[in-house]
């Protein structure tokens, strides 16, 4: 059964960090071009950051360029998405993807995790 599990998420201050993991099972995660994507309520879902199959290509929203980091440890089938200097504009749902080779274009990425919450507030 293919499966993206998501975690991390949590209240957190202003200025605060976080790390989301996303565990792959059913499947070689190192295979895959991963992608973060997070929705607010009441706003559409916006593309966080990605990086394709090799490492090579990678996306990051403007918002976030300098403050998020993503990443994978391909030994634990797993992909991160570290988040510093978080802002309230960050809260939201995050999800995390997975497309077999490189980066798809817009949300068209073969799985998708259940999603967690991110709350940044004081």
């Amino acid at each position: 059964q293919v499966q993206l599990v998501e975690s991390g998420g949590g209240l957190v201050q202003p200025g605060g960090s976080l790390r989301l993991s996303c565990v792959a099972s059913g499947f070689t995660l190192n295979d895959y071009a991963i992608g973060w994507f997070r929705q607010a309520p009441g706003k559409e879902r916006e593309g966080v950051s990605c990086i394709g199959s090799s490492d090579s290509d990678t996306y990051y929203l403007d918002s976030v360029k300098g403050r998020f980091t993503i990443s994978r440890d391909n030994a634990k089938n797993t992909a991160y998405l570290q988040m510093n200097s978080l802002k309230p504009e960050d809260t939201a749902v995050y999800y995390c993807a997975a497309s077999l080779g490189e980066i798809p274009i817009g949300y068209q990425y073969d799985y998708w995790g259940q999603g967690t919450q991110v709350t940044v507030s004081s």
